[in-house]
């Protein structure tokens, strides 16, 4: 939307007295400019995404999403986190499951940030995610830029928010499982190999 859509616009009204014909002007406050952005990590979880947004978000929630094409790895170290983070790339054979939101465009940078795209972590990527019946076209999501060559297991605080956010807002009894067992083989391999390490 352009600028000129956070400026009032008037829309001539009659009055409800039939014998008094005068218009009146009455302002018409414009909806704010939005964007869709599909979230399949921490941003899962209204009560999180909030953290980095400053406001509630569960009433961006729009529904679980599903983003054909591509599935989940864990080929991000984040420095902040000091675990792996989640990553999407390319699959034919696979798909995703998320949240669609519908937030407002004054939280972009902020959204941006928590993805560390100023200092090159995260980049958008614009996909089409089918929700509800419907298919909504040039949704923002954001995938890692120098992704990892193999996947970095996460923390269980990250664990814990990744998988609230999937149950939470209602994705798929059996994503959610194979999600949880995904992290779960990450943790053990990753301990495992710092018992090799320290023996």
């Amino acid at each position: 939307m352009s600028k000129q859509g956070r400026h009032l616009h008037h829309s001539w009204v009659q009055s409800q007295e039939p014998a008094n014909l005068d218009l009146r002007l009455q302002p018409i406050q414009q909806k704010e400019p939005m964007f869709y952005y599909f979230a399949y990590g921490s941003c899962m979880c209204p009560v999180d995404l909030k953290r980095s947004l400053g406001e509630n978000t569960h009433c961006y929630v729009i529904g679980s999403g599903i983003l054909k094409g591509y599935r989940l790895g864990f080929y991000r170290y984040s420095p902040f986190r000091k675990c792996g983070v989640l990553d999407i790339v390319k699959d034919s054979a696979s798909t995703v499951h998320g949240v669609l939101y519908q937030l407002p465009m004054r939280v972009s940078d902020r959204l941006d940030e928590r993805e560390d795209v100023p200092h090159g972590g995260y980049r958008h990527e614009y996909i089409d995610i089918h929700c509800q019946g419907q298919v909504y076209n040039r949704v923002r999501t954001y995938v890692v830029v120098n992704k990892l060559s193999k996947e970095f297991a996460p923390n269980d605080w990250y664990f814990n928010v990744v998988l609230r956010g999937a149950v939470t807002c209602g994705l798929p009894e059996e994503y959610c499982w194979n999600l949880f067992n995904h992290m779960y083989q990450l943790q053990q391999n990753h301990q495992l190999q710092q018992v090799r390490r320290s023996a």
